[in-house]
């Protein structure tokens, strides 16, 4: 089983071997440049990719600034999901941080395999409760969690985006100023030191 195959199957459920190798038929390998535009804001989405190597910010533009909703990285499907689904204008901006690959499948095809696959539907409803559970989870840290706690946590579970990704940008992703993450960054190396 390959890395598209086994990711469907942990995203969707489990899906019968024949049933799985017709799904990823569908998904078309590409190559992405480093600043390409994988979507952009007011633009309908069209596709939903998995992340095979490299990363992908998805950011909005509000007033002056920028806010970071997300960095995907390998292991992850990325796309605007409500712009997918409903076929509305992206509220995100997704733009690839590195040269990367993706497994992509059009919305013509995605919604060709309710057709083609018996429990698509059934699947596709564990795939979308397993993107919500994760948005809960996100909610939740930035409502219990405090800047120091909420840093820490990613910092321990992303520790390698430190290295690669501009720092106010995990900053706007946690719902900090570059200055109060700075401030947080400082306390915690220091907390780790000692």
């Amino acid at each position: 089983m390959n890395e598209l195959e086994q990711n469907i199957n942990t995203y969707f459920g489990i899906i019968r071997q024949d049933e799985l190798k017709s799904v990823t038929s569908y998904f078309k390998e590409n190559q992405v440049e480093k600043g390409e535009y994988f979507l952009k804001s007011g633009q309908k989405c069209q596709k939903l990719s998995f992340i095979k190597s490299g990363l992908f910010r998805i950011y909005a533009i509000s007033g002056d600034k920028e806010v970071t909703q997300w960095i995907s990285t390998p292991g992850y499907f990325v796309t605007d999901l409500a712009s997918l689904y409903f076929n509305t204008p992206a509220r995100w901006t997704i733009q690839a941080m590195t040269e990367a690959e993706i497994y992509t499948i059009n919305k013509e095809d995605y919604v060709h395999l309710g057709k083609l696959i018996p429990k698509w539907h059934e699947l596709e409803k564990i795939f979308i409760a397993k993107c919500f559970t994760i948005l809960e989870d996100r909610i939740f840290s930035h409502l219990s969690m405090t800047a120091e706690e909420r840093y820490q946590f990613f910092f321990e579970n992303n520790r390698e985006l430190f290295n690669q990704v501009p720092l106010q940008y995990i900053a706007s992703m946690l719902g900090m100023t570059p200055e109060t993450f700075s401030r947080v960054r400082k306390k915690a190396s220091v907390n780790f030191k000692g």
